[in-house]
């Protein structure tokens, strides 16, 4: 028996996923959590074989959660469940220590088939994201970091730099603001960089603003 936690704030998408894994006998639903805070207090308190985990959820974000989780328990399997592309968090929450990670467009027997390769220790990998991490590490480690981002990006990696809050860029560019920090988090990803200080310190070292 696989003893399952469910952690998604949206009672809808719990229930459906409950509905599912109700088809086999092998995976039990033993708890949910409706944010951040709750998985954390559930896991100290039971344990279970894995973790569902959305990345967006009130409070603590799903990857704050992650890193929180692999700290506690560096054993417990964690699954990100997240309406996000790979793209944007794929490759950071694997690099946090998820076992795996499928958008929630995934089909039913996807979702499945990742719940058991991961009950078993092992990773979960689609084969578009396989492709991805393969281009990562292929890529010209000599080209400028700079270059790797879209156009958008180093759109906003020079209006960080300039010292723009997230709210301002998205005022000028007409953007949300939940859109223009998803492009920081990818340009910091890309960038290897964790704060807007280093962003600065780059672009000044290259040159980049007017």
């Amino acid at each position: 028996m696989i003893k399952i936690l469910i952690a998604d704030d949206h009672t809808i998408f719990r229930e459906g996923l409950k509905h599912i894994l109700a088809e086999y006998p092998d995976l039990v639903v033993a708890d949910e959590a409706n944010n951040g805070q709750e998985v954390l207090d559930k896991i100290w308190k039971n344990n279970y074989d894995m973790v569902l985990l959305d990345i967006t959820m009130p409070g603590m974000t799903g990857l704050e959660v992650l890193k929180q989780l692999k700290n506690d328990k560096p054993k417990l399997p964690v699954l990100i469940l997240s309406m996000h592309p790979e793209e944007q968090y794929a490759i950071r929450v694997l690099r946090a220590g998820a076992s795996g990670y499928l958008t929630k467009e995934s089909a039913p027997d996807e979702l499945i088939t990742a719940i058991r390769k991961i009950s078993q220790g092992r990773k979960y990998i689609t084969s578009s994201l396989a492709e991805r991490l393969a281009t990562e590490v292929e890529a010209d480690s000599e080209k400028p970091l700079h270059d790797i981002l879209s156009d958008r990006e180093y759109q906003v990696l020079r209006m960080i730099a300039a010292g723009k809050t997230v709210k301002h860029i998205a005022k000028e560019l007409s953007l949300s603001i939940k859109t223009v920090s998803t492009y920081r988090a990818r340009i910091m990803e890309k960038m290897k960089m964790k704060t807007n200080a280093e962003v600065m310190h780059y672009v000044i070292k290259h040159q980049l603003l007017n």
